[in-house]
């Protein structure tokens, strides 16, 4: 079946993993009551990391979700994340075995690096530094014989879309995209094109990332801008005057995109249409966080804008990167104010890292479930923790409380500390 730029793509299943909540129902009940998952660290000691908040996703089982239990030991927490989302998504949108043709169903995923635990390594380490003294050449003679074979498996990043294709037999295409925040608005642009082109009817689409982990912890807490509040209330202020940087997270979001068409013989129920989506890059290496501009967002954005055919008074809100820290804030309000001139200060804007904190190529997906939902129920969430507008910013921050969403199109917007920028936009269907 030839494809064509006619062809249109819907979201027809959702399954969310994140910290406020398991599942689309448990997560959009957070966002319209305003409860953050953002408190203090649990998972792993806090005594001598700076910052000592984080949200983490409580009272995970991921054999409540997976069919394929006997792979859990191969499975990072990132995996285990990104492979629940998917397998509700798939479960909600309605396809069991023999529903969607497998060599016309593919995979799309996004994700971030997968460190190793410490322990999967102490035995090995420790082979190193017998008979009291530390021997670096012992590693390739001897004890790596210590790890696992498998051990790899649980760190590659094309390990989620690899398990998701096993799990619901996917023949189609199948490729990771780890591009951090974008990853997962580039994994739907990707399968955009292959439904687009008619090589596929269905894709799953998504993105996973565990920052809840001592040796991503303890990186970011040296790499990244990080609050160090220490009320979890109040840690995360997305384009607040008083921001002083993001919190760190987990969690996961999966789709099912598909045609139209086929989407609508099946009988599936359809939570959105995707009309338009952008990429763009800053186009030059950043070493230092302060030169960061807008080139790549507003490239993306403009790209999205074009697709779907839409003034800016046509927006019913844009879901924004929002990373809380006051460069990246700054220059995405910057990137609004170039693309919309006057109308920028118009268009409600949420930023919903304030509930969930910042976990890379996960966070943009669960931004994006975000906006599906808010679609879907014609509500805009607030963004928490907004109290003194940031001037040099300017924008409409939905705050306070929820807002009705009185045009049925959003667009959500993802970026990359080294400019990699994508932008989706959705509208009811």
């Amino acid at each position: 079946m030839a494809g064509s730029n006619q062809t249109r793509v819907v979201i027809s299943g959702i399954g969310v993993v994140s910290p406020i909540g398991i599942g689309i129902d448990a997560f959009w009940r957070s966002m319209r009551s305003g409860d953050s998952g953002i408190d203090r660290l649990k998972a792993v000691p806090t005594e001598n990391l700076p910052s000592k908040l984080a949200a983490e996703v409580k009272d995970f089982q991921p054999e409540a979700h997976l069919y394929n239990k006997k792979f859990l030991k191969f499975m990072s927490r990132d995996i285990q994340l990104g492979v629940s989302a998917a397998s509700d998504a798939v479960h909600d949108a309605g396809i069991s075995s023999g529903v969607v043709d497998p060599e016309r169903f593919g995979v799309s995923f996004g994700a971030g690096h997968i460190p190793t635990s410490p322990d999967e390594l102490v035995e090995a380490v420790k082979r190193c530094g017998e008979d009291n003294s530390f021997e670096l050449t012992r590693w390739g003679e001897d004890t790596m014989g210590q790890i696992t074979p498998l051990w790899m498996l649980r760190q590659l990043p094309n390990m989620p879309a690899c398990h998701i294709s096993i799990e619901h037999n996917a023949q189609g295409p199948n490729n990771t995209i780890t591009s951090q925040d974008s990853s997962a608005l580039l994994a739907l642009s990707e399968a955009m094109r292959w439904i687009k082109r008619g090589a596929v009817d269905c894709m799953v689409v998504g993105a996973c990332t565990s920052n809840i982990n001592p040796i991503d912890l303890s990186r970011k807490n040296l790499m990244d801008l990080l609050s160090r509040d220490e009320d979890p209330r109040r840690a995360c202020r997305p384009f607040d005057r008083d921001r002083n940087g993001t919190i760190l997270g987990e969690g996961a979001a999966a789709f099912v995109v598909e045609n139209y068409e086929h989407a609508v013989r099946r009988g599936a129920e359809i939570y959105a249409e995707v009309i338009g989506l952008g990429a763009g890059c800053d186009g030059h290496s950043v070493s230092n966080s302060n030169q960061q501009n807008d080139t790549g967002l507003v490239r993306a954005i403009e790209s999205a804008m074009y697709q779907a055919d839409l003034k800016p008074s046509e927006l019913g809100h844009i879901n924004a990167h929002g990373k809380s820290t006051k460069i990246d804030d700054q220059v995405e309000a910057r990137a609004y104010h170039r693309l919309f001139g006057d109308d920028a200060a118009k268009i409600p804007i949420t930023a919903l890292k304030s509930y969930f904190g910042h976990f890379d190529a996960g966070s943009g997906a669960v931004e994006l479930a975000a906006s599906i939902l808010s679609i879907r129920h014609s509500a805009t969430p607030a963004t928490l923790n907004y109290e003194t507008p940031d001037p040099l910013c300017n924008l409409d921050v939905v705050h306070g409380e929820i807002r009705p969403l009185t045009i049925p199109t959003a667009m959500t917007v993802s970026r990359t500390s080294f400019g990699q920028s994508a932008a989706a936009i959705l509208r009811a269907i």
